[in-house]
Formats: C-alpha cells, structure tokens, sequence
C-alpha cells in the first residue's frame, strides 16, 4: 500500500465512526415523540410523510426489503394507530399505506425536534464554517450518488 492509499484508508476509517456519531449528535435528542420506534418502521413513517400515500409494493422497491416485510412493518404501525390501509384510487386492489393525522403529526413532530437541535448545533459555528460544512457535505453526497450509479451500471 502507497502512502496515498495508506492516507485515504485512514480517512476511511476516521469517517467511518466520525459520522455515526455526528448523526447521533445532531439527532438523539431528549423529546423524540418517536424515539421508540424501530428504524424499519421510521423509514416507512419517514417516507410517507415526504411522499405521501404508497402503495404497499412501492415501499418495498424503494426500502429494499421484502414485501412480508413491508407487511409486518405495517401491521406493527397500523396496531400503533400511526398508519392506515387504504385502496389506491385507481385500482381499489392495490393497497396504499397512508399517516394517520396521529402519525402525521408524530412525524412532524420529530423533524421539529430534530430540525430545532441541528439550529442549536449550528449556532456554535461562525457563518465561514456552516457553510464550509454545508459544501462538504453536499460533495459527500455527490460522490455517494456518483458511486451508485457506478454500481448500477456494473
């Protein structure tokens, strides 16, 4: 190994537990009207409070898990009163999954919460550094997009 391998792995590295625990800096926070819930069933949440109703195989592409998984998470949700079935407009076969008012308003809840600690988190940096920050990750982001392609392609 070279020693710009030798640099790039230990940044590997370095990310690998640096960002775990920015995440839980940023986002475990006391108040969490959600904290309880497991993470399948947060993306499910997640994803129907930023798209709206999905139908049940939807959920199951854009998750990548099963759809008996997708059932079971929605089983566990609907019995927490925080999502219902609901047949899709078009064709009243397919199953949609839907936030109840209740969910709805846990989940926005939660980005509240969450939106509220980043601000107290980003009120320790000067403006040079938030925005240091920001374009940083923005080219993370970009690279992890430019790699899946990479890997979709392959």
């Amino acid at each position: 190994m070279n020693m710009n391998d030798t640099i790039l792995f230990e940044q590997a590295k370095s990310l690998t537990s640096l960002l775990p625990a920015v995440m839980r800096g940023l986002f475990t926070v006391d108040g969490d009207p959600a904290a309880e819930l497991p993470l399948s069933q947060l993306r499910v949440c997640r994803m129907l409070l930023s798209c709206g109703p999905r139908p049940m195989s939807a959920l199951s592409r854009e998750l990548g898990v099963s759809l008996s998984a997708i059932t079971q998470i929605a089983d566990c949700l609907e019995r927490a009163r925080l999502v219902t079935r609901v047949a899709e407009e078009n064709d009243r076969r397919i199953r949609c999954l839907q936030l109840t008012p209740h969910g709805e308003q846990i989940m926005r809840q939660r980005e509240d919460v969450r939106i509220h600690r980043v601000l107290t988190v980003l009120e320790h940096l000067t403006p040079e550094m938030r925005q240091k920050m920001q374009g940083s990750l923005e080219t993370l982001l970009e690279a992890c997009a430019a790699l899946k392609n990479e890997e979709a392609i392959a």
